[in-house]
């Protein structure tokens, strides 16, 4: 091009160029946007600046407010996608709450649930007879009275059924109740604690319940009132922790196939030298460190224990050194992360005052890594509420975990459901995942879920509940935080009589499961 050329083509762009301006601005933002729409969406990580003090927000509390409230347990009896509520009271009612999109409405009495007799010290959800409906166990504290098994009927009414499958358990004073594959044959067997001592475990066979004896192992005749069940050397089982009260010493049954091994006292898990007014009262099985293996929490009246598992089946008692091994006559504690930023905290349910008069003494230890753990609550908080039964849910889905306390001694008392209100940014930073058996069905407790990141390395495990809170089993999804939202491996290790099988679902983006679960089914 000559001179001549190149500066008449100049000249009639300088001459285009003012009406040009806007056309060129709007085609480049034009491509700006494309560009952000299809690339990745930047990773949100936690604001180490963000408040860490919980806000909840009672939610219906003019139907929540019934005294003598004692187990709250959470699971889909309806199979409509929502988790409701079941609660027990003193009266012997059991109170059923239908979740419809996150409002409850009471639906125990036309479900045919008890509404007066006995109290029941326990309520837990499980699939005994694998036909895809939870089914919910009911036990009485009276040894003169009976344990119920109401089957649920296709989510339109609640049978009791137990004395047709044997597990009317008579002479116990119920406190946990455990559905669990001990034998890992497929099918939900039964563990019961008693806190006048002599558990019992039934083998499921056919939808009929047969009594284990003579073996030695959870046949326990000590005083319990916690039993969870984990896989603590992760050898394929589920293992037995019980805590018991009245200066008993606790037991870590190892399940060796055959037979059960108490290790407690060779792993120093038993808490020898107890007074007679002092004992473990539960247990919350959780991963606090993210390091893969599940640890034990016991709220004991005494002093609270935090075993740490250090994988091989050894562990350390940690409680003190963290500032969770308190002494406030905790009875209840459940793991769940309600800050989103990727570790467990620790809801611990505990009262004060004399017989008749007791008043809550709650604690909700943020969990802050090496740190150790911090309290964050006051005696005037809004969710100091709870003197017996506590869960960790998402009960409206919202990627918050909610938190269900109940007050058994208190003259207001009622069954709490306590809204978590975090910032949206930090609701986005969570999974939810559901863990199921072939069939699609709830069987799979105690079933372990584990995150791994884009090197391999866990980063946050849970275990499908068998047992916790308050004598309690819910049958719900696992819930994570997560300090970031870049995808993630769901890695799913099953039980099984030929070892532990896992089932890994690579690149899953938290972001697509807003508002819902990951499912996740053992293969056949």
């Amino acid at each position: 091009m000559t001179l001549l050329a190149k500066d008449m083509s100049m000249r009639a762009l300088h001459g285009l160029l003012p009406a040009a301006i806007p056309l060129m601005l709007a085609g480049m933002l034009a491509g700006i946007l494309a560009a952000c729409a299809s690339a990745p969406a930047a990773e949100e990580a936690v604001d180490p600046a963000a408040a860490t003090v919980p806000v909840f927000t009672s939610v219906q509390p003019e139907l929540f407010g019934v005294v003598g409230s004692l187990s709250n347990a959470w699971g889909d009896f309806d199979n409509d996608g929502d988790i409701d509520l079941a609660v027990s009271l003193k009266s012997g009612e059991v109170r059923l709450y239908r979740n419809t999109a996150g409002a409850f409405a009471s639906a125990g009495k036309e479900m045919g649930l008890p509404q007066s007799g006995h109290e029941l010290r326990g309520l837990s959800w499980g699939d005994f007879d694998g036909d895809g409906d939870i089914d919910l166990l009911g036990g009485s504290t009276s040894p003169d009275n009976l344990t119920y098994v109401f089957r649920n009927d296709g989510g339109k009414a609640f049978i009791d059924v137990a004395a047709d499958i044997g597990l009317t358990i008579p002479g116990r004073s119920a406190r946990q109740t455990n559905w669990i594959d001990y034998d890992n044959d497929g099918d939900l067997d039964l563990y019961s604690g008693n806190r006048m001592g002599g558990n019992k475990l039934f083998n499921n066979a056919g939808g009929k319940f047969t009594e284990l004896l003579g073996n030695g192992g959870p046949s326990d005749t000590r005083p319990t009132v916690g039993a969870c069940w984990f896989d603590m050397e992760r050898d394929g089982d589920l293992d037995l922790f019980l805590a018991n009260q009245s200066g008993a010493t606790d037991a870590m049954w190892r399940n060796d196939g055959a037979t059960f091994v108490d290790v407690a006292p060779a792993l120093g898990m038993d808490a020898p030298g107890r007074t007679r007014e002092e004992g473990g009262v539960g247990c919350a099985i959780g991963d606090y460190d993210n390091d893969g293996d599940f640890d034990v929490f016991v709220p004991s009246y005494g002093h609270n224990l935090l075993y740490r598992n250090d994988g091989g089946g050894k562990f350390t008692s940690v409680g003190k050194e963290l500032g969770v091994g308190v002494e406030n006559h905790a009875v209840g504690a459940a793991w769940g992360d309600y800050d989103n930023d990727g570790d467990l905290d620790l809801s611990v349910i505990a009262y004060e005052g004399p017989n008749n008069a007791q008043t809550p003494l709650n604690k909700l230890f943020r969990n802050d890594g090496a740190a150790g753990f911090v309290d964050v609550l006051t005696k005037d908080s809004l969710i100091n509420a709870g003197d017996h039964g506590v869960e960790w849910v998402d009960y409206d889905m919202d990627g918050g975990l909610d938190l269900a306390l109940t007050d058994g001694y208190g003259p207001d008392g009622g069954h709490f459901v306590f809204r978590n209100d975090l910032p949206e940014p930090a609701r986005k930073r969570s999974l939810s995942v559901m863990v199921l058996d072939s069939a699609g069905h709830f069987t799979r407790a105690g079933a372990e879920v584990r995150l791994l990141d884009a090197s391999g390395k866990v980063i946050a495990s849970r275990q499908v509940l068998t047992g916790g809170g308050y004598n309690t089993q819910s049958a719900i999804p696992v819930y994570f935080g997560l300090a970031k939202t870049s995808p993630v491996t769901v890695e799913v290790t099953f039980m099984g009589q030929s070892g532990p099988k896992s089932q890994r679902t690579v690149g899953v983006r938290p972001a697509n499961y807003a508002g819902k679960s990951l499912i996740v089914r053992q293969a056949d």
